[in-house]
């Protein structure tokens, strides 16, 4: 007989460790988990501390198990996304479970649930509660390590939710590259980045510390709005959330992997944050922070052979014109000058084949596919 599975919402601070901690133990010893920082999760679903809680609501759900942990989903709304997309989504996220098809079904249910007494009539997931959020289950990839920037999970999860009824949704795609030696690019792509440059009256802006780069942020993330608004499930990012987010991520940032572009008027029309693989050093933390973890973390910041792209941002007006590959022709000295021989690329939406255009003329891996899943619950 099968035992009987009890789901409880997360309704105070021990559950929602519980919840925190759950995949740590799913994961345990897994060579290609990354697991996040357990203060960071423990404060995204705290409303004194996320100020997205001002635009969204949340609730987590746990399944158990001969009173035993084992599964774990959260059930989000974004009201921003409701009232300005016109679209009564609800987003499932933080999903994660045995292998056992009622663990998932029933924690599916409770999330649909929630959704339906709001009135939402479809649901997706995983992913958060922006579009900056990690978002999207692997397909393919299991055995490549994932990053601070994506999910990682077992084989079975897209089999639970296509079992259950639940089409993809959104497809990505992640490549890695080998990065050349500026003097082995070839010609031709020495001459589009020098046109390029010449023909719009362009300049990349170099920084030497992270306080140089602060005058920027708010425009990255303005630029970054503008780059995606035309998706029609783009949410646009709030104040807070820019500080959020800055907070989250500075701390791992090398000042050298920020590359800004500017036109002749000075303004801001392309930039790209690329981030030092800390992969490795987030599993020898564990989770925590403590003085070795921050000697993992400068270690990686530093010395470290691979590199992965977080974030590009290009006004509409000079989108198509070549930037993302001069910014990347731009960042080949930063590669060399901290010894990079691999980035990998953010997941790129399967049926963006102008960005993954921009790769054919290196060495090149599709490594990693991702998708989100979704059905109708109204």
């Amino acid at each position: 007989m099968h035992p009987p599975i009890e789901i409880k919402s997360v309704d105070n601070q021990v559950d929602r460790m519980l919840f925190v901690q759950f995949p740590f133990e799913l994961y345990v010893h897994h060579p290609f988990w990354v697991p996040p920082q357990i203060e960071e999760e423990m404060a995204y679903f705290d409303p004194t501390q996320n100020f997205v809680f001002k635009n969204a609501e949340a609730c987590c759900f746990l399944a158990f198990q001969n009173n035993k942990v084992v599964g774990r989903i959260a059930a989000m709304v974004n009201h921003i996304e409701v009232n300005a997309l016109k679209t009564k989504k609800l987003r499932f996220g933080w999903f994660d479970f045995i292998d056992d098809i009622n663990v998932s079904q029933k924690l599916l249910e409770a999330a649909e649930a929630w959704g339906k007494a709001r009135k939402l009539d479809h649901m997706e997931g995983p992913m958060g509660f922006s579009n900056l959020d990690k978002a999207g289950i692997l397909t393919m990839g299991f055995e490549e390590r994932s990053t601070m920037i994506t999910l990682y999970n077992h084989p079975y999860y897209a089999k639970h939710l296509t079992q259950l009824g639940y089409d993809s949704k959104t497809e990505w795609v992640e490549y890695e590259i080998k990065v050349p030696k500026r003097e082995d690019m070839p010609e031709n792509v020495k001459r589009f980045a020098n046109l390029v440059v010449n023909r719009y009256q362009l300049k990349t802006l170099h920084f030497n510390s992270r306080k140089s780069i602060y005058p920027y942020v708010e425009q990255m993330f303005q630029l970054l709005d503008q780059t995606y608004s035309a998706l029609s499930t783009y949410i646009p990012i709030q104040n807070d959330q820019i500080e959020h987010y800055k907070k989250k991520y500075f701390p791992y940032v090398n000042p050298d992997y920020i590359k800004c572009i500017v036109n002749q008027k000075g303004e801001l029309v392309a930039f790209s944050i690329i981030l030092p693989c800390f992969t490795k050093a987030l599993q020898k933390m564990k989770g925590k922070k403590n003085l070795w973890s921050y000697y993992h973390l400068f270690k990686a910041l530093y010395f470290n052979d691979r590199a992965s792209f977080y974030l590009i941002g290009i006004r509409p007006d000079y989108q198509n014109k070549g930037l993302t590959a001069l910014i990347f022709y731009e960042m080949l000295d930063v590669f060399k000058k901290y010894n990079i021989k691999w980035v990998e690329t953010n997941p790129e939406l399967k049926d963006n084949l102008a960005i993954q255009q921009l790769w054919k003329h290196y060495q090149k891996r599709l490594h990693k596919k991702r998708a989100t899943f979704g059905k109708k619950i109204g």
